[in-house]
């Protein structure tokens, strides 16, 4: 007997399609309305994959999924006398993307539509992309679809719920299987075995044992796949609700070996004397923490310095004559070793320059001891991490995961006084954007020479006097740059 507290799979059921009827009846304007203009035209059109599953699990939201028998010429020919927008940029693939205006419940909302034509696709041996075929009937569609969840159809405008697979069962037990045989489903798209630790990760369901076998024993068929469409997966699985998930799966399976080869490698091997701790588990916890301290929903950026903070500590692990383990300029290292994996997943010179900042600058707090922070000290720490301070208060407070409650409260009192000196220092000077006293256009006048190299010397040591002074003034300033310039000989 289950406890009277959890929900049974047939209960979970009931409650499912009572929230998929109300999901439905939310969005029916637009997809009825749709679904008739299909009708007229001779062709069938159904709602599909995670839309059914997001309505079943009453989080349908403004993204809309339907496929159809119509080849994407005739979905064109209906849709573009229909819609406010259309796109063609998935059409190779015979996806045709929509946008549209409708009145829901007295207010506007604007629809994101993709319309698929009934499809088959898989992968040879050699090709990072698939070869698509069309097929002709909704079954043949669903059979090909990534699990069980998402290969579930809303025929329209009657509305005849179409499951040949047992999505809805699966649904209600909160797991993860594909409607054929998972080899199948791997073989014809290897990206599918990431899917699974990203839905994993984003509904926090458990993936099938079968499932499991297939990812570990396939792996390395998803070197076939290209680095844009893992690094997309990635960032899916890395912005959910419960990226711990996603990311043990992906390590577990031994996929993250080709994705992620940093992060398995924090497996150090413990030696007899347990030296030190876990740097796997506590990236994962470093990670988590971080999001706790986000405020305007999930952050890439801070989330990938998280989880990549550490990954230089392999192979600077030291064992010291004492005892200890050390793990000497990691943070140098690691950043490297960030701005390679990074550029290999093809992820932007932004994102890649951000990203490895901060995890070059996240010991930097820890360097400066915990005595009182002079004005230049802070000074230079505001400097170095410009736009990203915000985030590199979140990634150093969350690096802070040791039991001893008495070393975590000290190290958070210490960091909430660099805060409030931070705070301090940007009422009385421009933290933001500190510069010289002097501009270039000022230094040449002053010394009287032209634009070249020595400009950007006196610049530089003018920068330099501002860090560890702070703001002097304009005469001071002058006399300041002449000393320095006669010394120069």
């Amino acid at each position: 007997m289950p406890n009277a507290n959890e929900e049974t799979p047939s209960s979970a059921l009931s409650q499912a399609q009572q929230r998929a009827v109300s999901e439905l009846l939310r969005v029916a304007p637009v997809a009825d309305d749709l679904a008739r203009r299909f009708q007229e035209a001779g062709f069938s059109l159904a709602l599909v994959g995670g839309s059914v599953r997001d309505a079943l699990l009453g989080r349908l939201g403004n993204d809309l999924d339907f496929t159809t028998d119509a080849r994407p010429e005739d979905v064109l020919k209906i849709v573009r006398p229909w819609a406010d927008a259309v796109w063609e940029v998935g059409i190779a693939f015979g996806t045709v993307g929509v946008q549209k205006e409708a009145h829901v419940a007295g207010a506007v909302r604007a629809f994101q539509i993709e319309i698929t034509t009934y499809r088959s696709e898989a992968y040879d041996r050699t090709s990072r992309k698939p070869e698509v075929s069309y097929g002709d009937s909704i079954e043949e569609d669903l059979v090909r679809r990534d699990f069980t969840v998402n290969a579930m159809a809303v025929a329209l405008p009657e509305k005849e719920f179409i499951d040949p697979h047992g999505g809805l069962h699966d649904l209600a037990a909160c797991v993860l299987r594909t409607p054929g045989t998972p080899e199948e489903s791997f073989s014809d798209d290897p990206l599918r075995m990431m899917r699974a630790a990203r839905f994993a990760a984003q509904l926090d369901f458990e993936v099938a044992s079968e499932v499991v076998a297939a990812m570990k024993d396939m792996a390395g068929r998803l070197e076939i796949v290209s680095a844009e469409r893992v690094r997309d997966e990635l960032n899916k699985l890395i912005l959910s609700a419960h990226p711990r998930k996603g990311l043990t799966l992906l390590v577990d399976t031994g996929l993250a070996d080709h994705v992620l080869p940093e992060l398995p490698a924090l497996r150090l091997e413990s030696d007899e004397h347990h030296r030190h701790k876990d740097v796997y588990d506590h990236t994962l916890i470093v990670l988590e923490q971080a999001m706790a301290l986000e405020e305007d929903g999930p952050d890439l950026t801070l989330r990938l310095a998280a989880l990549l903070h550490d990954i230089g500590k392999p192979r600077t692990r030291r064992f010291e004559q004492d005892g200890r383990v050390s793990f000497h300029h990691h943070e140098v290292v690691g950043a490297k070793m960030t701005k390679k994996r990074m550029t290999a997943l093809k992820y932007s010179n932004e994102l890649v320059k951000d990203v490895s900042h901060l995890v070059e600058l996240h010991l930097r707090f820890h360097g400066y001891g915990s005595g009182e922070w002079t004005d230049s000290a802070v000074r230079r720490y505001v400097r170095d991490a410009g736009p990203l301070l915000d985030r590199l208060h979140k990634l150093t407070r969350s690096d802070c995961t040791t039991r001893n409650k008495r070393k975590a409260a000290t190290l958070s009192r210490a960091y909430d006084g660099l805060e409030e000196r931070i705070a301090e220092l940007q009422e009385r000077e421009e933290l933001d954007s500190i510069r010289p006293d002097l501009d270039g256009n000022q230094i040449m006048e002053i010394l009287g020479i032209r634009p070249g190299p020595e400009v950007g010397k006196a610049y530089k040591h003018m920068l330099e006097l501002r860090l560890e002074n702070g703001p002097m003034e304009p005469d001071a300033a002058v006399t300041a740059l002449k000393e320095w310039w006669a010394e120069q000989g």
